[in-house]
């Protein structure tokens, strides 16, 4: 028996653990390590894999992040914000399609008249929907309060990823002023705990400087945060960006990109067991097959776009976004196909919520 079987046979890891297992470079046991924790997803998860329709609802952003493509400062930019009509339209396709489970995901906004329009939309998608839509936002660093009057009118998960928990690393992705702050995050990231959410975060995987003790150190951030869902993905250049410019030439390989990411999804669920965890379009755009071997690492969340398609080609963080030419029901024909692939099964109508989450809770009672 060589070392990686006996780690992959204890209960708990340790970092050190987790490190041997993120560095090792044979074939066979990251193989090895990839169906460990598909057993680990059967056991707490069961080869389920749930839906979230995702909206893009606008690109605009207070923001200027370095890597990101619809930072505040790209002129190159078409922006564009979906009507409170265009977005009911998509989230009713989502519902009558059996998703059970949305997700509004847009730049970053602070403004009022940003505030009531979520507000006012997470009421009408509830109306549309018999109050049958489970609700994910995507929507950045707000107000406790404007979490919380989220939260009253029927939002139940955030998903705001702290991109790296290291703290240099996260300063080296943003200008230094105070909109960009790493402390900020994680108290965003408290405050929707305290409030009720669901709460999501995740981060960028190859990103320059990183390390895998780095990478390591984030699963460990899930653990201590109580983290209950799990977005994140390697790290892909956007041309008119800073960083896209800079690290043109120098950023790591797609492949290696690509299995750190699995990597990552792997010891994750392995770690931590009964948390959801997606496998994201950023994997799809290093690896055609991407979202399908995130699926058999360990994830059991896709989030096909729902965005019209008018708007979807404006909504690209990062170079080449896959899909961007598929209508809603292709995007979800095409997964629909991939899951079955892999030998697992798309659960209709039901939210998916977090395993971890609905034992806290239990726990609670």
């Amino acid at each position: 028996m060589n070392n990686i079987e006996e780690i992959l046979k204890k209960k708990k890891l340790t970092k050190e653990d987790l490190l041997i297992l993120i560095n090792t470079e044979k074939a066979e046991d990251i193989d090895r390590i990839y169906r460990k924790a598909y057993e680990v997803k059967l056991e707490n998860i069961g080869n389920k894999v749930y839906y979230r329709g995702l909206i893009e609802i606008g690109n605009k952003c207070i923001k200027n992040c370095l890597y990101c493509g619809i930072r505040r400062e790209n002129k190159k930019i078409e922006f564009f914000e979906m009507t409170r009509e265009e977005i009911l339209e998509s989230a009713k396709w989502i519902y009558e399609n059996g998703f059970a489970s949305i997700a509004l995901q847009a730049g970053e906004r602070k403004d009022e008249d940003f505030v009531n329009f979520i507000e006012e939309l997470l009421i009408d998608i509830k109306k549309i929907s018999n109050n049958k839509l489970g609700v994910t936002l995507s929507l950045g660093e707000q107000t406790y309060e404007t979490y919380k009057r989220w939260y009253d009118v029927g939002a139940h998960r955030y998903l705001l990823r702290i991109e790296s928990s290291n703290k240099d690393i996260y300063n080296t992705l943003h200008p230094s002023d105070p909109l960009h702050n790493h402390d900020t995050r994680i108290e965003c990231l408290m405050d929707l705990r305290k409030i009720g959410y669901q709460v999501g975060t995740g981060v960028m995987i190859g990103l320059p400087g990183q390390t895998t003790n780095d990478l390591v150190d984030d699963i460990l951030f899930y653990e201590k945060m109580d983290i209950d869902m799990i977005g994140m993905g390697p790290y892909i250049l956007h041309d008119d960006t800073p960083m896209g410019i800079k690290y043109k030439n120098e950023v790591i390989s797609v492949e290696k990109r690509v299995e750190l990411g699995l990597k990552m999804i792997a010891l994750t669920r392995i770690y931590l067991k009964d948390v959801n965890i997606a496998a994201t379009t950023a994997l799809q755009g290093l690896d055609p097959m991407g979202r399908e071997k995130g699926l058999k690492a360990g994830a059991n969340i896709l989030m096909p776009t729902a965005t019209i398609e008018e708007h979807k080609a404006k909504y690209q963080l990062y170079n080449d976004k896959p899909g961007i030419s598929d209508n809603a029901r292709e995007s979800k024909e095409y997964l629909d196909r991939s899951v079955k692939a892999v030998g697992d099964q798309i659960i209709y109508d039901d939210w998916g919520d977090s395993p971890h989450f609905r034992k806290k809770k239990m726990e609670e009672i």
